[in-house]
């Protein structure tokens, strides 16, 4: 019976490990669905809308095969529409039945495109229907390029963003684009089985060795014993002859071992040639025997076992994670997050943080490069507004002085805030503060940039440098984004049009300003600075006996620049505004003249060492406010400022 019971876990054995191999081979499924986008009229790019790439569940991937460098980047489905208005593409869709569309969109007279400066992206003064090269825009929210092939791994694309295919913009777009998803192929039976499998099998040896033990112990059939003996009775010594009771008297008695006893006896007692006694050999009893017979199946049940074991393991550490049951707790659920409500009507942020931190990585490398070669229209291509004026006396200054210190480059280390504007259309703002995360000794940079139109990347405008006494409002989050405050706006302490005005009254008349009382003590210190410096101008004409044959003057006043407004969660706003301290100083005699003696910079700059009407020297500050709700007790504080050196003019 045990024989049958072996063959019986044999059988078992081979088919369990054989449904386990078959899982994971010849009925394992396929490991993705792919699906071709089948383009038919060749166009200079493909946008695929989202909706094609969530076609199936799962990561998402796109093969994209062609001759040349490819290029491939995703972004809001309504920011590549409107970098593609006017051009030729072909659009992606899914129908009705879940089939993949292609419409293709041609070519209109649309004239946006024109008025973009096409250096900033493509290189040339192109329109968008013209060829414009999708690369290095600052629109997409990730691109990537490669020769000849472009593989997009484990995307995960949400609703409202799509993908954009091209080369340069110049020829027809790729046309072999393949999409696949992972489809869940696991066989979480497999394992087990090949380990019950392994088990059946490593039981079946057992009996098999047990069957053939106890045959082996049976010693096969056994023959009929002899019958009962007769019965016998004592014999009487004594009444024998005595020849014979002689010789029974004479035999040596046996011991219980079979042995003589008094042989027995006499070499046990016996002395050896060493004085010692010595015992008898000793010799493996019966009982000993039956153990060592004992023995021998049991050792050679272990040295069977060790293949069923081996067998077993190898197929278990074969099998990867998907050939196994995921316990995982079904009961496990995720700690709750604070909830941030949106408002309805809420546009999306123009950029992402990452998108942010990208841009702004692009733009310190490119400023570090145009400062190095002082290349003003590299620089052009990043800067704006106050911030370009201050680099272009900055790059006069060191071509005329070449000691002149190169500005300083914009930290990308740690971007602690980044507050982009909630909107759909252009143009389109964002405020950072970031900082260096190696050098203490550089200050963090609040900045503000701005994006023209869909064909344009982000400029800065206004940049300074924060105070470390100074402390940055609360924020909204990157992926909400806020709101610009209209310059006139009365929800302020101070409308952002009236801010620039009320600060350069402080600083011309004190503390007989109206609005001196509205500002925080940095402000204050900034004024006194400012009031210092003149104070120092004056000083200097008297000491080279200048003061009665000249005179000075100074006027802070506002720019042409708008400010930049953006609310922050207290109903307040971060404003930044440009102000402009004009130092004019002139003869009050017709017999005298104005010498620069060493100021360099004045004699570099207008190319002048004296003037018979006088000089003009400007200074440009560009200051960031947090200024407080309409009500608010608070008082407008100063967050950041910054003074450059924008012209001295002769005047003629």
């Amino acid at each position: 019976m045990r024989f049958v019971w072996a063959v019986v876990a044999f059988v078992l054995a081979a088919v369990l490990i054989g449904a386990g191999i078959a899982q994971r081979t010849i009925f394992l499924g396929p490991s993705s669905v792919t699906e071709q986008v089948q383009i038919e009229e060749p166009a200079p790019y493909v946008m695929i809308d989202g909706d094609v790439l969530r076609a199936h569940p799962g990561a998402q991937k796109l093969l994209i095969d062609g001759d040349g460098e490819i290029f491939a980047a995703y972004g809001r489905a309504a920011d590549i529409e409107a970098w593609l208005g006017g051009a030729e593409y072909n659009r992606v869709g899914v129908d009705d039945q879940g089939d993949f569309d292609v419409e293709h969109v041609a070519a209109t007279d649309e004239a946006s495109g024109d008025e973009a400066s096409g250096d900033e992206a493509s290189g040339d003064d192109a329109s968008p229907g013209a060829g414009r090269n999708p690369a290095g825009s600052d629109l997409w929210l990730e691109s990537f390029t490669d020769a000849d092939e472009l593989e997009l791994k484990n995307m995960q694309l949400p609703d409202g963003v799509s993908v954009l295919v091209s080369y340069d913009g110049a020829k027809d777009a790729p046309d072999q684009i393949v999409a696949s998803w992972p489809i869940d192929n696991s066989t979480p039976w497999a394992g087990p089985l090949l380990v019950a499998g392994g088990a059946a099998l490593l039981a079946g040896l057992v009996l098999y060795v047990l069957a053939i033990r106890h045959q082996r112990r049976g010693r096969g059939p056994r023959r009929k014993g002899p019958g009962p003996l007769p019965v016998t009775q004592p014999i009487d010594v004594a009444a024998l002859p005595p020849a014979e009771r002689e010789a029974i008297e004479q035999a040596p008695a046996k011991g219980p071992d079979g042995d003589r006893g008094d042989e027995g006896d006499s070499r046990a007692d016996r002395p050896s040639a060493s004085g010692e006694s010595t015992g008898s050999p000793e010799r493996p009893d019966q009982e000993g025997k039956t153990s060592m017979h004992a023995r021998t199946p049991r050792r050679r049940l272990r040295w069977l076992a060790i293949p069923a074991v081996g067998l077993t393991a190898i197929l278990a550490t074969g099998c990867s994670p998907e050939s196994w049951p995921q316990l995982d707790d079904p009961s496990a659920t995720p700690s709750p997050t604070p909830t941030v409500i949106a408002p309805e009507n809420q546009k999306p942020p123009a950029v992402t943080e990452s998108q942010a931190e990208r841009i702004l990585g692009e733009v310190s490398s490119t400023l570090s490069t145009a400062d190095t070669a002082m290349d003003l229209d590299l620089a052009k291509t990043r800067l704006d507004g106050p911030a370009l004026a201050a680099r272009t006396t900055e790059y006069a200054l060191r071509t005329a002085l070449p000691d002149t210190p190169a500005p300083a480059a914009i930290p990308t280390d740690d971007v602690e805030v980044v507050l982009p504007e909630a909107t759909d259309r252009w143009p389109r703002t964002a405020l950072l503060l970031s900082k260096s995360a190696d050098d203490d000794t550089v200050p963090p940079v609040i900045l503000t940039m701005t994006q023209q139109d869909p064909w344009s990347n982000y400029k800065v405008t206004n940049i300074a440098d924060m105070s470390a006494d100074a402390v940055f409002p609360d924020v909204a989050a990157a992926w909400l984004g806020t709101a610009l405050v209209p310059q006139d706006s009365a929800f302020l302490s101070i409308a952002p049009a009236d801010l620039a005005a009320a600060f350069s009254d402080v600083v011309d008349t004190g503390e007989q300003s109206e609005s001196y009382g509205m500002f925080d003590d940095l402000s204050h210190r900034l004024a006194s600075s400012i009031a210092e410096s003149r104070q120092t101008v004056v000083q200097t004409l008297s000491d080279n006996g200048a003061a009665e044959t000249s005179e000075v003057t100074f006027d802070m006043a506002p720019t042409d620049d708008a400010p930049v407004s953006m609310t922050t969660l207290d109903s307040g706003a971060i404003v930044a505004v440009t102000v402009t301290d004009a130092e004019t100083v002139k003869p009050t005699s017709s017999d005298a003249v104005i010498r620069f003696g060493d100021n360099a910079q004045a004699k570099a700059l207008t190319g002048a060492s004296e003037s018979a009407k006088g000089v003009v020297t400007t200074y440009e500050f560009q200051l960031f406010f947090a200024v407080p709700a309409q009500g608010s007790s608070e008082q407008i504080k100063l967050l950041a400022s910054r003074q450059d050196l924008v012209s001295v003019e002769v005047i003629p």
